[in-house]
C-alpha cells in the first residue's frame, strides 16, 4: 500500500464531473490497483475513489505533479498534486479477512443453502462475493435475473444498512452486475435501520435461525 499525504486538487470525469479544490488529502493507492483520496474526516469513506481495475499514470515533464488514474470505463480521476508532504510504501501482505461472529457466520451459510427463503426463483451466485473494500455476503439474483447483494448480520443496525450501501455504489459501477439491489437480512432488525434501509430502496429480510436450521418453532402461533 502506498500512502501519500499532499495538498492537491482533484476533478472527476466521467458520467458525472466533480471537483474537490484545493486542500491536504491523504491518497491510498492499493496493491488490487484502487486509489482512493481521503480528508481528516468522514471516519473511513473517501471523498472520491477509483475502483479497480484502473491504471495510475504519474505525469512527467510538463505534467509533472499529475496523476491519472483511468478505469476500464474510460473514467477519469485527475490529481493534481501542489506540495507532496508524504510519501511511503508498505507491503501488507495478505490479510486473512474478517472473522464473523459465529452465528452470523451459520446464517450465511444456512441462507445461501436455502437462498429461495428471500424469495420464489432466486439462485446464489456466491457466498462472500469480493468488492475492494470486503467481501458481500451472498451475491445472488431474483426470479427476474435481477442481481442481488445480501448483508447479513445477527442484529440489524444502522451501520449495517451503511455497509451495505458501500457495497451496492461499487457493484452498481460493474456493468456485468448492475443494476444490483439490496438485501439487508438479521435476526432482528432496528426500527432506525429499516428507516434508513427503506429510504435508500434496500429491502429488508428478518431470518429465523432455527426456521432455517429446519427446526420447528414450538411456540403458539396465530395465523
Amino acid at each position: 500500500m502506498r500512502l501519500v499525504i499532499a495538498r492537491c486538487s482533484v476533478d472527476y470525469a466521467g458520467r458525472l464531473t466533480a471537483h474537490l479544490p484545493s486542500a491536504p488529502r491523504l491518497i491510498l493507492v492499493k496493491a488490487d490497483g484502487s486509489v482512493s483520496i481521503h480528508a481528516d474526516d468522514r471516519a473511513y469513506k473517501p471523498l472520491n475513489w477509483m475502483s479497480p481495475p484502473c491504471t495510475l499514470k504519474e505525469g512527467t515533464g510538463d505534467d509533472e505533479g499529475k496523476w491519472t488514474v483511468v478505469n476500464k470505463a474510460g473514467e477519469k480521476l485527475i490529481i493534481t498534486m501542489e506540495e507532496i508532504l508524504h510519501d511511503s510504501s508498505h507491503e501488507l501482505g495478505v490479510d486473512p479477512g474478517l472473522i464473523k461472529d459465529g452465528v452470523e457466520a451459520h446464517l450465511q451459510e444456512l441462507l445461501a443453502d436455502r437462498i429461495d427463503t428471500l424469495g420464489e426463483g432466486y439462485t446464489l451466485i456466491r457466498r462472500e462475493y469480493m468488492t475492494a473494500i470486503g467481501p458481500v455476503d451472498i451475491l445472488c439474483r431474483d426470479a427476474d435475473g435481477q442481481t442481488v447483494a445480501v448483508e447479513i448480520k445477527r442484529r440489524g443496525e444502522i451501520d449495517g444498512v451503511e455497509q451495505l450501501t458501500r457495497y451496492l455504489e461499487l457493484l452498481n459501477r460493474d456493468p456485468h452486475l448492475a443494476p444490483v439491489r439490496g438485501v439487508f437480512a438479521a435476526q432482528e432488525i432496528k426500527p432506525q435501520a429499516r428507516v434508513l434501509a427503506t429510504d435508500r430502496g434496500i429491502g429488508c429480510a428478518v431470518l429465523d435461525y432455527d426456521g432455517l436450521r429446519g427446526i420447528e418453532d414450538d411456540k403458539l402461533r396465530l395465523f
